[in-house]
């Protein structure tokens, strides 16, 4: 009987043992959807890593402040730039410890925490089939006839949202407070999150939405439809990048920077456009999907480092919501 337990309790911890690690990445809904990059990122990564890649999805910020140290991530992926100061100060990431000169970014990217993985610029998009004569400028979207209708996405439950009441307070300053004025009776209604407001588009219901310079290229490359288009401001357009940020505590560490440093690989960059339909981070132009290089894309750049983003948005925000709230 003894001799029985004893095998039983040896082949037990064996296989213990011999179980394939676990790699738990938080991120966004919509980065595992079955048209998001994840699902293709966790096959591209367990072929090499000799792991389970698991992905636990929701909103990233709010569940790393609940649980703390207590998180069970060891990565997490989708923190935007404008949210990654209060992410830092939780003290719960580490350094990412990888080789920026791989980045290709339109700006410099001196950050050793938080990697990029994407960018987009935020702008807003029309139909040419039913706006004749979209605004060449912010200063024309702001004198266009009221007639024209606009969707947006509120700053204080959408990234997106948040992008653009900092792109505003990056342009005008201020005068902030005025614009958003000029743009109160353009805006049809305020939604959630941006999938509401592109939903409004694609069914007509307005004229323009808050979203990003490479939206067009879904619908270009996916639909063959190629109506859509990005208004190009030289005033400038908004920088926005999503990262990825290595748990300090995670029991993972050796996979943790195999996947921080697959991020950067050609295999997982070359994922990022037709599949988060956004630009790739580490990617030069001339590996860029056939056609992407045709997108119309800024001139000028606007960011806000995340300290600078942290100590504007509470009252850009605010100046948001006074004037619609009028």
């Amino acid at each position: 009987m003894r001799r029985t337990l004893l095998a039983t309790t040896l082949l037990l911890a064996s296989q213990a043992g011999a179980e394939t690690p676990v790699l738990t990445v938080y991120a966004g809904d919509y980065f595992t959807s079955e048209w998001g990059p994840g699902p293709k990122i966790e096959e591209g990564f367990e072929a090499i890593c000799d792991c389970d890649l698991q992905f636990s999805t929701g909103d990233l910020l709010p569940r790393l402040l609940l649980e703390g140290e207590r998180t069970k991530a060891d990565v997490v992926v989708g923190l935007t730039t404008d949210v990654t100061a209060r992410a830092r100060a939780t003290g719960l990431f580490a350094p990412h410890g990888q080789d920026k000169s791989a980045l290709t970014l339109p700006i410099d990217w001196t950050d050793d925490t938080f990697l990029p993985f994407n960018y987009g610029h935020t702008a807003f998009i029309y139909n040419e089939t039913t706006m004749d004569a979209p605004p060449a400028s912010f200063d024309a979207l702001l004198e266009m006839d009221d007639d024209v209708k606009l969707v947006i996405q509120d700053p204080r439950t959408s990234i997106s949202g948040l992008a653009l009441v900092l792109w505003v307070e990056a342009v005008y300053g201020e005068t902030s407070a005025e614009v958003w004025q000029m743009l109160a009776p353009k805006i049809l209604t305020v939604t959630k999150d941006w999938s509401s407001s592109y939903g409004m588009f694609t069914d007509g219901e307005v004229d323009m939405v808050l979203s990003y310079t490479t939206s067009p290229a879904y619908h270009m490359f996916a639909e063959e439809d190629f109506t859509k288009k990005a208004a190009i401001f030289p005033e400038g357009h908004y920088f926005m990048a999503e990262t990825v940020g290595k748990i300090a505590g995670t029991d993972q560490p050796e996979l943790a920077d195999a996947f921080m440093a697959y991020v950067l690989s050609a295999d997982f960059q070359q994922m990022i456009p037709t599949a988060n339909w956004s630009l790739p981070s580490a990617l030069p132009e001339d590996q860029w999907p056939e056609g992407w290089s045709e997108l119309p894309l800024p001139e000028k750049v606007l960011f806000y480092s995340e300290d600078e983003a942290e100590a504007r948005k509470a009252q850009a925000i605010e100046t948001w919501r006074s004037a619609l709230s009028q």
